[in-house]
């Protein structure tokens, strides 16, 4: 029987963020209540608050979508900062969904939970069969620890709690910081940034030959709105568009979108990280969802929103 969203209190936990953000705008068809909150009101990494919280606004429904996010380099320079800071929160807000006694709880995962090798497409079960990438592992094992952490509540308690994997997302809203930002958003700046000044070259990381997967974060969180009404399981759920592109091809077409027509330079000296990393869309396929929005269509509405949004503050402008 599908879970029914309509009439429900939802908290979107992390709604100012990228993903968040784009769950909330497709809550807005449900007909439910959703519950928002900030800083100001909720330290997240404090048990104490985040109970009361939770107590005083009685949601019905909880999306965990907040985290510590962050690339290659973030990851490499704040590895105590990722670990402890997503573990704590997702400690904390798990916790407390099953002292309130939510309904329906949602933990956001990411793709790097995954070995470094694993087959491709990744599995589900492929989960801890062997070894992390290094270059983000302890974004994963943080995030492994919160999958298995609302595992465990559901195993105990008979908790409805489910988990979804999202394969690397993108959209309104996304962190265009070059020191701590995601391959897209990054590779957009910086072509924007080289127009502007008419460079003739753009250098990206490593030989550009890794492969990635892309999910614009409006078909993530129509994906997630879908598992919270449809989906009820232990094993959590990958969520992307089950295709990948390169590094370069990627490069090539953020170039193309923003206009940049200089030459891509390859600094061989900064690691790679995972060679392949796509999903097996096959599980969240066999439910009957699919996306919808084209990987050139999405790059090109990002580069939108970023000129509307982030280009004044940006180098260059």
């Amino acid at each position: 029987m599908a879970f029914e969203l309509e009439g429900k209190r939802v908290w979107v936990a992390g709604h100012r963020g990228m993903v968040g953000s784009a769950v909330a705008r497709r809550l807005e068809r449900e007909n439910c209540t959703m519950v928002f909150t900030g800083r100001e009101r909720v330290d997240l990494t404090r048990q104490n608050e985040v109970e009361r919280f939770l107590r005083e606004e009685k949601p019905d429904v909880v999306i965990m979508a907040a985290a510590k996010v962050g690339g290659i380099l973030a990851n490499s320079q704040y590895p105590a900062d990722f670990l402890y800071q997503n573990m704590i929160i997702e400690a904390n807000i798990t916790h407390a969904a099953h002292e309130v006694g939510v309904s329906k709880y949602l933990f956001l995962g990411s793709s790097c939970i995954y070995p470094k090798f694993a087959p491709q497409p990744i599995v589900e079960s492929s989960l801890l069969t062997s070894a992390l990438e290094p270059t983000n592992e302890w974004y994963a094992i943080a995030k492994i620890a919160g999958l298995k952490l609302a595992e465990a509540y559901r195993r105990q308690y008979g908790h409805d709690f489910i988990s979804a994997m999202p394969t690397n997302l993108y959209g309104p809203g996304d962190n265009f910081d070059l020191n701590s930002s995601h391959v897209m958003p990054a590779l957009i700046r910086k072509a924007h940034e080289a127009k502007l000044r008419g460079d003739r070259e753009i250098v990206i990381w490593g030989t550009g030959t890794p492969r990635r997967e892309f999910l614009h974060s409006d078909d993530c969180a129509d994906a997630l709105v879908f598992l919270l009404k449809n989906y009820s399981g232990e094993e959590h759920v990958n969520v992307g568009s089950g295709e990948d592109i390169t590094i370069l091809e990627l490069t090539q077409l953020v170039c193309e979108v923003v206009g940049f027509e200089g030459k891509i330079v390859h600094d061989l000296s900064k690691p790679d990280g995972t060679p392949r990393k796509l999903m097996s869309a096959d599980k969240l396929r066999g439910l009957g969802w699919k996306p919808r929005i084209a990987l050139r269509d999405g790059v090109s509405a990002s580069y939108d929103w970023f000129k509307a949004n982030m280009a004044s503050t940006a180098r260059g402008t």
